[in-house]
């Protein structure tokens, strides 16, 4: 890991030391994901089997997960790893559940009623890598918070294993959550499949889900589509930013970067710190827990590009923070909770000594589908509120429409619409007729 001083930075070189490694956009990538998609859509389960056949080496019959493939899965999945799954789920249920949006109703003026109603996005696809490193974990922070939602259709797609089976745990996760539609479709070809829809796999509204530069790209080609699909959020290597001073423990914060490293070899993981002790003696405790890992070489790869910064304080490092707004942030100083207020940008906040970032990534109950790449200072991460569409309604009453009815006409007239004016004044102007003949009529 490189080492800097913050405080003998000048603006330019701080902005270089917070810089995120290329993401690659490059034509050849483009041009790839392209041709996969409109493979996809013009040939539909054939491409899927085509593409499984060259990027996964998967012969595949069905792309459909059938009955006997989940009862397998069931068999084949441990005991512990179930009850570990469940443990999990019902933490995520359970404060995914008390996030959830609530509808409004409110009288703005007597005889005027505006609400805001959530209503579910009705199909949406997930999508569940499981190359180097299955993610069974990911299932469950997507199907979990669709199901609160109320989406009446959860489709997912994972990459079939050699042999043409999915990974057990993905399986069982899906069956856990009451996701039924399981299919075989891997990298970008699955983002189409779910964006366009094939034979098998219906079309879905919005996508969700991490994946590698070429389900990147596939999301990005297949949201700025009209005829395609809406995506969760932008996307980028996985990468967490560690604050700590001289009471942190080195061997844990090591930990948690490697943690986070192994993940990628285009992962960033740095550390800032107002003691140069600490850096110096978390240096060293990496290199040796390094030396264990069984992904060390993707490890490696990914300090090639990761940093250790010291600042003159902890205020200077919350700051150096906010700017590069991570997608994890951890705090192990004597008071986190003290610095949480400061704090602004940042996908998830993991706070004191005893609150590993593997937490979040798998049972604490928060969402593990985060903004990186700096998306954290304009995006959250994904929420029941992510597969709903929030809808306003208005009722007015006369009453109402003659309180705020001028207020209306004012405004359209300054903008120059006057079939906007008209449609209020008009009415009012038939509420003043109205009254005018009651008026007639009690006189008479």
């Amino acid at each position: 890991m490189r080492r800097f001083e913050w405080a003998a930075l000048d603006d330019a070189a701080r902005a270089q030391v917070l810089a995120r490694p290329p993401q690659s956009r490059s034509d050849t990538l483009r041009t790839a994901v392209e041709d996969i998609i409109a493979g996809v859509r013009d040939r539909g389960d054939a491409a899927l089997r085509e593409f499984a056949a060259k990027f996964e080496r998967a012969p595949l019959g069905s792309v459909a997960v059938g009955a006997a493939e989940f009862a397998a899965a069931e068999s084949a999945l441990a005991p512990d790893v179930k009850h570990a799954i469940a443990e999990a789920a019902s933490r995520i249920e359970a404060f995914h559940a008390a996030c959830m949006v609530q509808d409004v109703a409110l009288e703005t003026v007597p005889g005027l009623r505006v609400e805001r109603l959530a209503r579910p996005i009705e199909r949406v696809g997930l999508y569940v890598p499981a190359g180097s490193a299955p993610l069974p974990s990911t299932v469950l922070m997507l199907a979990i918070p669709a199901r609160l939602a109320g989406c009446r259709e959860v489709v997912l797609c994972t990459p079939p294993r050699a042999d043409a089976s999915c990974d057990p745990a993905v399986l069982h996760a899906a069956s856990a959550c009451g996701v039924s539609r399981v299919f075989k479709a891997g990298g970008a070809q699955a983002i189409a499949a779910m964006a366009y829809g094939t034979e098998s796999v219906p079309r879905c509204d919005k996508l969700f889900g991490p994946g590698n530069a070429f389900v990147t790209e596939a999301k990005l080609q297949v949201g700025s589509d009209p005829q395609g699909a809406a995506i969760d959020m932008p996307a980028g290597p996985s990468e967490v930013l560690v604050i700590a001073d001289d009471s942190a423990d080195p061997v844990f914060v090591a930990a948690d970067l490697l943690s986070q490293a192994e993940h990628g070899p285009d992962s960033q993981v740095s550390l800032a710190s107002d003691s140069a002790g600490l850096l110096a003696a978390v240096e060293r405790e990496m290199e040796r827990q390094c030396t264990s890992l069984p992904r060390a070489v993707i490890v490696r790869q990914a300090l090639a590009h990761s940093r250790l910064i010291l600042t003159a304080s902890i205020a200077q490092a919350v700051e150096l923070s906010n700017r590069y707004a991570p997608e994890h942030l951890i705090v192990q100083v004597r008071e986190p909770r003290a610095w949480l207020d400061a704090i602004v940008n940042a996908g998830s906040v993991f706070l004191g000594h005893w609150t590993p970032e593997s937490l979040g990534d798998y049972c604490s109950g928060s969402n593990h589908v985060l903004p990186t790449y700096g998306w954290a200072r304009s995006c959250s991460g994904v929420s029941v509120a992510s597969f709903q569409k929030q809808i306003s309604v208005q009722t007015s009453a006369p009453e109402g429409l003659l309180r705020v009815g001028p207020c209306a006409a004012t405004l359209a007239g300054v903008e120059g619409l006057e079939a906007h004016r008209r449609a209020v004044t008009l009415r009012l102007a038939a509420l003043d007729g109205q009254a005018s003949r009651g008026r007639a009529g009690s006189v008479a």
